[in-house]
């Protein structure tokens, strides 16, 4: 595994995380934010705004693209800026990130990044500490920001039996602005599955999400997110721990901590897993059951 300093879209200072399987790419003038991570001869699994890229020091807040720490519930303090350098730390196997408080939330944001020496996984741990000398109610919150034209996979807990099995075991919590009628969305009986297209408006869904994992295919890029559901803790957003957004630019798989009160020093803690294929099989087709049958082994591959 190697660490480069390298210049990336118009920022000269960025840190290039790489083996044999993938490389990663973590910018140093704005932040904390992953902006890139791909397999050799492939292209980034994360979407990049063009007009965005290079900038800092912004009034307003940027999405940018990539992968970023933000907090939950969303609301003002989750659009603090970031567009200002990181202070950072060169680890063995990775860097850790870390930006100042900004009035008035006093929120710090505390991004380690950890590659595998031998395999494309990625270890990201999200830390959101309450600097502001007063009671928060928050969760730390991975956002990240998919390249267009995918396709995501949320698996479903088994289906039971009635009247053997007579209380619920999942639950989903639609946005206002989600039209269930959507064809965007399929939701079937092992997998919700979620196209991103060009032509279609916000629309999102969260989950108490115990499955483990989520899968997003691009071309022949399989990217995977593994990810933990604490029993019972306390979500955001009537319960989720899991989330995922969609609009005609993008696609973001989002995942969340358990909300804690944090008094001042305090802080909130959530990990991510990530898993990288650039030469992925194509399914047979998009039935449910032959994606089934498609992804099982390549998550095997992958030691999902």
């Amino acid at each position: 595994m190697q660490i480069q300093n390298v210049s990336y879209e118009g920022w000269p200072r960025n840190a290039a995380l790489s083996n044999s399987h993938v490389e990663l790419i973590v910018t140093l003038d704005v932040g904390p934010r992953i902006i890139s991570y791909k397999a050799p001869n492939s292209h980034n699994v994360f979407k990049n705004y063009p007009a965005q890229m290079g900038g800092g020091g912004e009034a307003g807040w940027m999405i940018r693209g990539g992968h970023r720490l933000w907090v939950a519930p969303e609301g003002d303090v989750s659009y603090a800026l970031d567009n200002s350098a990181v202070t950072h730390e060169f680890l063995p196997n990775g860097i850790r990130l870390e930006n100042a408080p900004v009035a008035p939330w006093g929120v710090r944001k505390v991004l380690t990044v950890t590659l595998a020496e031998n395999s494309s996984e990625v270890t990201v741990h999200h830390r959101v500490v309450n600097e502001s000398g007063r009671p928060l109610e928050i969760a730390a919150w991975g956002m990240s920001v998919m390249a267009p034209g995918g396709l995501e996979m949320i698996p479903l807990p088994e289906l039971g039996e009635h009247p053997r099995d007579l209380l619920p075991n999942r639950l989903l919590v639609p946005w206002a602005y989600t039209d269930m009628t959507d064809p965007r969305w399929r939701f079937g009986s092992q997998f919700i599955t979620l196209r991103q297209t060009h032509d279609g408006g916000p629309t999102k869904l969260g989950l108490a999400h115990k499955e483990k994992w989520v899968a997003y295919l691009n071309g022949e890029t399989l990217f995977v997110k593994a990810f933990e559901y604490i029993e019972g803790a306390s979500y955001p957003d009537f319960g989720c721990n899991f989330e995922t957004f969609s609009n005609e630019e993008m696609l973001e798989i989002e995942t969340l901590s358990p909300l804690r009160t944090l008094q001042t020093g305090e802080a909130v803690e959530h990990t991510e897993k990530w898993y990288l294929l650039g030469d992925a099989p194509q399914p047979s087709s998009l039935h449910e059951q032959d994606l089934g049958d498609w992804i099982a082994p390549l998550l095997e591959k992958l030691g999902v």
